[in-house]
């Protein structure tokens, strides 16, 4: 069995969403993933956002607008009355159900199932599509079986038991279509696996069932060297490790969810990303075996960084220092991305920044505390095994005249990892991308 994951550009609209019927095969066993259609989980947060400000007016005139583009949608995507009945009486209970919010007490628990309606929909209007044109296919609930315990980890034995019990159920069925990002969570309320959480659910399901491969399908021809939006002349990368992609998704590659190939690569099942307007193109194979010795693959850079700067005579010839500063972290559930350390200091990023003043309350404790934002990870992904020479100089030498404020290297046999302020990441990309391709 395959897994097919196809992200919200790929059902941007109509004609995409009934072009997915010329890349899914209905003779073959597969489970289809959806996102929600781009730009509605947006426009959800923005609900949310001023249901929970008490903006009822605006959440009004938001939901109305949200609802008239999926008219619009229903309009171009049913040729039947029938389907276009169907497609409203869909449309009008999930936007009822999001109009009823304005009467509640808005909670995180209300806004998860406000962001869940998207893929609910967009399933759905698949769904409701294929059999408009004569294709069986089948409805598979996430949240009857895609949950996350107390620490937001996916439970991958109920995931596994749950599914296939569930496919066992529909033996007779070969499609099958399930909502990517939602879960349930320990407490069996709708909760979701963070934002670019459907490349996250078709690798969760991938493991848990032994896929024969995960396709994850956007509107870009697989993994580049660099990135295509800054840089021009860059390629796609035929075969990737686990590891590499892994080390390019977290700093800073978009066209996979940093946490995805983590169940893939403990299973052992290939990930496969791909291309929606250019379905013939080769994209990018992840496999255990896409390591390439003694060159270096691809450019990352990962923006929105913090650096924190603790210095601290107490440091020097201590033990426990470096426990007592992380412990920090760990009580305001913050990770860090980057860390070098000196005799007497402490340099590492962070990405997010919602419990920052508390931390820096806390290190200042320690000793004296410097924070600066606006920081970009480059990351320079390849082959940097002991046995590898030559490549950090080559590295180096391409942003010489770039003051970098941190480096990373020797931490992982993948990456060469730089910080530098964001305004010269757009020059780093290019110099490094012209002295190492």
């Amino acid at each position: 069995m395959k897994i097919l994951k196809f992200g919200g550009t790929s059902v941007g609209n109509a004609g995409r969403i009934k072009a997915l019927f010329n890349i899914i095969n209905p003779q073959e066993r597969q489970i289809v993933v959806l996102s929600a259609v781009a730009g509605t989980t947006n426009s959800l947060v923005e609900i949310s956002q001023a249901f929970a400000g008490g903006d009822k007016d605006k959440a009004s005139a938001s939901i109305e607008m949200l609802h008239g583009q999926y008219d619009a949608l229903i309009a171009e995507l049913f040729a039947t009355d029938e389907g276009q009945q169907n497609g409203k009486e869909l449309i009008d209970y999930h936007f009822n159900l999001i109009a009823s919010f304005s009467s509640h007490l808005f909670t995180p628990i209300e806004e998860k199932i406000i962001l869940a309606q998207g893929e609910l929909i967009s399933t759905t209007l698949f769904h409701f599509y294929l059999t408009e044109i004569g294709v069986r296919s089948k409805l598979l609930p996430a949240l009857d079986f895609m949950k996350i315990d107390e620490d937001n980890e996916p439970k991958i034995d109920f995931i596994r038991d749950s599914l296939n019990e569930l496919l066992l159920q529909s033996s007779d069925h070969n499609l099958f279509i399930t909502q990517g990002y939602i879960c349930r969570n320990s407490f069996g309320e709708i909760d979701n696996l963070r934002r670019g959480g459907s490349d996250y659910t078709a690798s969760l399901i991938g493991a848990s069932i032994g896929a024969d491969e995960i396709q994850i399908w956007t509107d870009i021809d697989g993994m580049h060297n660099n990135d295509p939006r800054i840089v021009k002349g860059t390629n796609p990368i035929a075969n990737l490790s686990f590891d590499e992609a892994a080390e390019l998704a977290y700093f800073g590659a978009k066209i996979l969810h940093p946490q995805s190939v983590f169940p893939a690569q403990r299973f052992n099942v290939p990930v496969r990303l791909l291309n929606t307007m250019e379905p013939q193109a080769p994209g990018t194979l992840i496999s255990k075996s896409g390591a390439a010795k003694g060159v270096v693959r691809s450019i990352a850079a990962k923006d929105g960084i913090t650096a924190i700067r603790i210095h601290s005579s107490r440091m020097l010839l201590a033990y426990g220092f470096l426990r007592r500063v992380f412990e920090v972290f760990e009580r305001y559930k913050t990770p860090i991305d980057m860390i070098t350390t000196s005799e007497v200091a402490i340099s590492l990023t962070i990405d997010e920044t919602k419990y920052l003043p508390e931390i820096e309350k806390e290190l200042g404790d320690f000793g004296s505390v410097h924070i600066d934002r606006d920081q970009t990870i480059i990351c320079v992904v390849g082959d940097f095994g002991l046995d590898t020479h030559g490549y950090a100089s080559r590295v180096l030498d391409a942003v010489k005249h770039i003051p970098v404020r941190m480096i990373s290297y020797g931490g992982s046999n993948y990456n060469i990892s730089m910080l530098l302020q964001t305004e010269y990441k757009v020059e780093a990309l290019r110099s490094l991308h012209n002295r190492l391709f």
